[in-house]
């Protein structure tokens, strides 16, 4: 179902994987999320009947309570669940080595094969794994008893669970355990699942997307340039950026002239190389190649005309917020915005580097600001930070920022290399040098 605000959802999962995901669904204008939380299993048969016929798609939390409603519902509509990756399972590891051995574990909801492998990048790849039997029928009692025992009769050191109530209980008994919990992008790319899957979303696949492209201060920029000759190169080099841009949306561009340009695509191809509206290259393309500003207004429209005047729209709103920026003016006439002219960062949460992990631990670092200092420095090659540009990396505050550095230099992991003067009153910032990433990446620039 369609709502006047986006494509309804349900979303039904544990109470803290369910907050997760409405966190994850801001990333998504078009979803309008109908939630529901459940504290046993039995809960989700009827709770899935109540939200049927009031959402387009299901997305579940987990495994377990999407089998559950598909073993005992007839639904006529897609339903999907949040999987456990690799990641997830990296950082349960991480956590659990710091209070138990990792030579003997007790898993479930993972195959015995993927723990494997990543206890082995580990360098754990002699620990002995004991799976759990799974079958559709098993209950939490069940899951729960197999790892108690296992761990009474000192056949397993801890335990990796994929269950929260589980792992509650294990706690409970003082048995070492982790929840093995689906990261964000794991949440983020089930989501994306149930977008393409649903009904309206197929519709709007074709639907028309035009493109409104203008060059900040393009008359100046003719008139400063010394010949007829050099304004005539530069319109067809900046022609051919927009239409290598263009290709990549497999759309058609038209120069209106006086440095303004207009294209068409298709919502689905433009999601899709847009990372669901989260990066315009073009930006980006512009000012490194060609020292040009852009504004850009995208309008979606459930006729030509209309995604045309909501261009326009957006063009203005993006003339307005000074230029180099886009924004997009959906066909509800709600606007999407700023879309980042640089792609996103990848965070590669799968660090496997053993000396890493134990610096890490030593210092206190959490596996999630590792892995967002390794995807800055692999993306610029640049180990050396102020407190202040370390901030917006590690998503916290300057001053949050300045005692995790004190932690981080107690423990030898950074260094002080210098300081920085700033142009206006106030104490020259220190520069720390990320000492511990540096050797990792002049490994990889070696290979």
């Amino acid at each position: 179902m369609t709502r006047k605000m986006g494509i309804a959802i349900g979303v039904i999962g544990h109470d803290v994987l369910v907050q997760k995901m409405v966190s994850a669904l801001k990333l998504f204008p078009n979803f309008y999320p109908m939630v529901r939380v459940y504290e046993n299993e039995h809960e989700v048969p009827p709770l899935v009947e109540s939200l049927k016929d009031d959402v387009e798609v299901l997305c579940f939390s987990g495994y377990r309570p999407y089998r559950r409603a598909m073993d005992c519902l007839n639904l006529h509509i897609p339903a999907h669940y949040v999987p456990l990756s690799g990641a997830g399972l990296y950082s349960a590891l991480f956590r659990l080595q710091k209070r138990s051995s990792l030579d003997k574990l007790s898993i479930d909801s993972l195959s015995e094969a993927i723990v494997k492998q990543a206890l082995r990048e580990l360098g754990e790849g002699d620990s002995e794994l004991i799976g759990f039997p799974e079958l559709p029928s098993n209950t939490l009692e069940e899951i729960l008893r197999f790892h108690q025992e296992q761990f009474l009769e000192k056949r397993c050191t801890g335990v990796l669970t994929g269950e929260k109530a589980v792992a509650d209980r294990l706690s409970a008994a003082d048995v070492p355990n982790e929840w093995v919990m689906p990261t964000q992008q794991d949440i983020v790319v089930s989501l994306e699942r149930a977008l393409l899957s649903t009904e309206s979303r197929r519709m709007k696949e074709s639907q028309i997307v035009v493109g409104l492209i203008q060059i900040n201060d393009f008359n100046q920029l003719v008139e400063n340039t010394s010949s007829e000759h050099e304004v005539q190169k530069m319109k067809l080099d900046i022609h051919r950026v927009f239409l290598d841009y263009v290709k990549s949306l497999e759309g058609h561009l038209t120069n209106l002239g006086g440095g303004e340009y207009l294209f068409f695509t298709t919502r689905g191809i433009f999601e899709r190389e847009t990372r669901g509206y989260k990066y315009i290259p073009l930006l980006q393309e512009s000012e490194k190649s060609l020292g040009l500003s852009l504004r850009i207004g995208i309008g979606f429209g459930r006729s030509a005309n209309e995604a045309g005047t909501h261009a326009r729209l957006a063009l203005r709103q993006s003339k307005e917020a000074g230029g180099n920026v886009c924004y997009i003016v959906r066909e509800d006439k709600c606007v999407i915005g700023p879309v980042e002219m640089k792609p996103p960062l990848v965070y590669d949460l799968s660090v496997t580097d053993k000396e890493l992990l134990s610096k890490a631990e030593k210092a206190g670092m959490t596996a999630t600001y590792m892995s967002k200092l390794l995807a800055q420095v692999n993306a610029h090659g640049k180990v050396e930070y102020t407190a202040q540009e370390l901030a917006p990396i590690l998503g916290v505050t300057v001053r949050s920022t300045h005692r995790i550095l004190l932690q981080w230099l107690d423990a030898g992991v950074v260094e002080i290399v210098g300081v920085e003067k700033v142009a206006t009153k106030g104490r020259p910032r220190q520069i720390y040098r990320l000492s511990f990433l540096n050797r990792k990446h002049a490994e990889s620039d070696e290979r």
